[in-house]
Parts: structure tokens; C-alpha cells; sequence
């Protein structure tokens, strides 16, 4: 066996690993965000998504699959990444207020009855916290899902929040599980609004 070939065979066992961690905590509520979502959905509210990084490329992908589809035919759902627009956020930034990004656009589009996806891969990011604190100014609930166990969001969300948090993982195991989560999020929302396939 070659020297990369141990190294591949070595982030597969260690990628099982943090998913059988995962599933123990993040199973029990991942029934409970979808219904979140839905009912969003169901009473013509939006889901926003932020994400610090490369999260806000699952932000992205998440919206995709609502807007497109995930694995089912259907018709489009209303789903937003606050973080897509370059444009904006480069804006918002040039005004020295980065940290603002996210939640100046909650304050701007965010409605009582949304529900906000916040995606971190550590929880303390002040991009973050503000997005959550105005999602909250808003009455929106918030699932976040964040890559460490505590973190500056978890002591912040209230009790109606759903918090996916994963084990204490690297960043880069955490960028593989929100995908694993974003995935399972799409399937049951499309199984619950639409049936299964």
C-alpha cells in the first residue's frame, strides 16, 4: 500500500469515526429542525442560511437543493443565502462593519415566521452571534449548526432554537458532516411536504 493510499484508507476510518459520534447527538433533533423548516414553508415564510467560510458554501448548497430540488421532483421552495451575495457583503464590509454582514440583511428581509440556518464550523465567530441576535429582534428561529460543542451561539439560542452541534472536530471533518446534515435536512423536508419517492 502507498504512503497516500494509507493516508486516503486513514481519513476514511477517522470520517466513519466522527460520523457515529455525530449521529449520536444530532439524530435526536434532526426530526425537529426539518419540522422547523416545514413549518416555515407551510405558512409562506422563507429560510434564510449564513455561513462563515467555506460553511457558506453549504449555505449555498442547501438553498440549491430547496430551490432546485434535493432528490425529488417538485415545486421551488423559498430559500435564501444571506452570505451569496458578493456584492452586498462586500458593501456592508467596505463600511468596517464585516461583522454586520448577516445580520443587517436579517434586519433588512427577515420576517416573523422565518426560519434562519446558521452554519459555523466553531460557534464564535461575532458574524455569527450578530446574525443570530437579529434573527431573534425578528421572532425568527433559528437551527444552528455548529461544529464544537460550546460555543458562544449555544449559550445565546433560545429554547424554541434547535442547535445541531457536532463533537469537538476539526474543521475539516466538520465541513464533511454539515454535508451529511444538509443532506438528511433536504430528505425529510422533501419527504414531509411532498411524500416519499
Amino acid at each position: 500500500m502507498t504512503d497516500s493510499e494509507a493516508r486516503f484508507n486513514q481519513h476514511i476510518a477517522a470520517h466513519m469515526e466522527c460520523i457515529g459520534e455525530a449521529a449520536t447527538s444530532v439524530a435526536p433533533v434532526i426530526s425537529s429542525a426539518a419540522e422547523c423548516i416545514v413549518e416555515s414553508l407551510l405558512n409562506e415564510s422563507q429560510v434564510l442560511t449564513c455561513g462563515n467560510g467555506k460553511a457558506n458554501a453549504f449555505a449555498q448548497y442547501f438553498c440549491s437543493c430547496m430551490l432546485g430540488y434535493y432528490e425529488t421532483e417538485r415545486p421551488a421552495l423559498p430559500a435564501i443565502n444571506i452570505g451569496g451575495d458578493a456584492t452586498t457583503f462586500s458593501a456592508i464590509a467596505m463600511a468596517n462593519r464585516v461583522q454586520e454582514a448577516f445580520s443587517r440583511q436579517i434586519q433588512a428581509i427577515g420576517r416573523e415566521g422565518d426560519t434562519l440556518i446558521l452554519m459555523t464550523d466553531d460557534g464564535n465567530k461575532s458574524s455569527m452571534v450578530q446574525a443570530l441576535q437579529a434573527a431573534h429582534d425578528r421572532h425568527i428561529r433559528v437551527i444552528a449548526i455548529t461544529g464544537q460543542q460550546e460555543t458562544d451561539i449555544h449559550s445565546l439560542l433560545y429554547d424554541d432554537d434547535i442547535e445541531l452541534a457536532l463533537p469537538d472536530v476539526s474543521p475539516g471533518q466538520a465541513a464533511e458532516l454539515i454535508i451529511i446534515i444538509l443532506n438528511a435536512l433536504c430528505s425529510q423536508v422533501e419527504a414531509m411536504l411532498f411524500g416519499e419517492s
